[in-house]
């Protein structure tokens, strides 16, 4: 993959996290703080209703996290540094770029990262 068909696959799928983030944050409940402890309401019901907020707002969070990566990588596009790792600067393997073209480091280094991140 070189860096013009990335961009292209980028800008997409950027394109599409903006459209899901959008129509998630249209549908995500209420939170219903206001009725916490409410004559009428079933515990299991508030329970139900926090639990919707909470997945729509990781849903949310991650969302965003994968547009900010794109952008990232976008700019390391117009940069001329994508496809080198941050950390070592050696050419990211192309198998990686394929199926994650805003990779950022190499699986060496991606690896360390998880691994010190546990």
């Amino acid at each position: 993959m070189d860096a013009e068909e990335a961009r292209r696959t980028l800008t997409e799928e950027r394109r599409r996290l903006v459209e899901v983030g959008d129509f998630n944050r249209e549908q995500q409940p209420e939170p219903a703080v206001e009725q916490e402890g409410a004559m009428g309401q079933h515990p299991g019901d508030y329970g139900t209703e926090v639990e919707e907020f909470m997945d729509a707002d990781a849903m949310d969070d991650f969302t965003r996290r994968q547009i900010e990566e794109i952008d990232a990588a976008l700019r390391r596009i117009d940069d001329g540094s994508w496809g080198r790792c941050v950390v070592c600067s050696r050419e990211i393997d192309a198998e990686r770029l394929e199926a994650r073209p805003q990779a950022e480091r190499c699986r060496e280094h991606q690896e360390e990262l998880e691994r010190s991140s546990r």
